[in-house]
């Protein structure tokens, strides 16, 4: 798979066209599948969340690309019907689109509806596109700042599809405890690279290899 790993979505021109770029065709001629489910576990987000990242007139530009075709993938609704009616459709889309919200509640119904065991395996390229909790549920694990949602397992260990993590919205005007002096912090306690970035960043991965796309500002932490 390709990732574009972003914080606030497709935000500007260089963004965007990366994306073009991984799908390797025009937006207009491309399939995509959108997952919401993060927005359901996070209490500043819930169902209103997900009906604006659906309809795509959520502030983080996704669903309004002007996709050729869009669906919804509701994680929490997979276990209760049978693998062909929904793994056929995301082998045969373009694009899985995955919100923002809460990252262990998102990471906890992409393992129980089995999305975490198919994603590494997929026969063809597919391009996943997160925003905020949807890049960072693709991390090794995301620290105990932004646990909310607790999993049964307990811990922040999310599905490591990439070998890095991510601090996102960084000194977004909204979130005063995303500033880079608690993104320092953070990163002093990460077992693996980290990013930290805002919502004009987003990391381009490609054959296990991340590139920094930004209009913005970001920074990178080692341990």
């Amino acid at each position: 798979m390709k990732f574009l790993l972003t914080s606030g979505g497709v935000s500007n021109t260089s963004i965007h066209d990366t994306l073009v770029d991984l799908l390797g065709k025009p937006i207009a001629e491309c399939s995509a599948l959108c997952i919401p489910t993060a927005a359901y576990g996070h209490p500043m987000c819930g169902p209103g969340a997900a009906w604006r990242m659906i309809t795509g007139s959520d502030s983080t530009p996704l669903c309004g690309l002007g996709w050729k075709s869009l669906g919804v993938l509701e994680l929490t609704a997979l276990p209760s019907i049978t693998k062909q009616l929904w793994v056929p459709l995301i082998q045969k889309t373009d694009a899985l689109l995955v919100g923002g919200g809460d990252t262990m509640y998102l990471c906890h119904w992409m393992r129980q509806s089995g999305l975490a065991d198919l994603l590494p395996s997929l026969a063809r390229e597919i391009v996943y596109v997160g925003v905020s909790a949807g890049s960072m549920v693709t991390t090794p694990n995301i620290g105990e700042e932004f646990i909310r949602w607790i999993p049964p397992s307990g811990g922040d260990r999310t599905l490591g599809l990439v070998d890095f993590s991510l601090f996102p919205h960084l000194d977004h005007e909204k979130l005063p405890q995303n500033s880079m002096a608690h993104a320092e912090k953070w990163a002093a306690k990460m077992p693996v690279p980290g990013y930290a970035m805002d919502d004009q960043t987003a990391i381009k991965v490609t054959d296990g290899t991340a590139e920094v796309v930004s209009e913005g500002h970001w920074k990178l932490f080692t341990p």
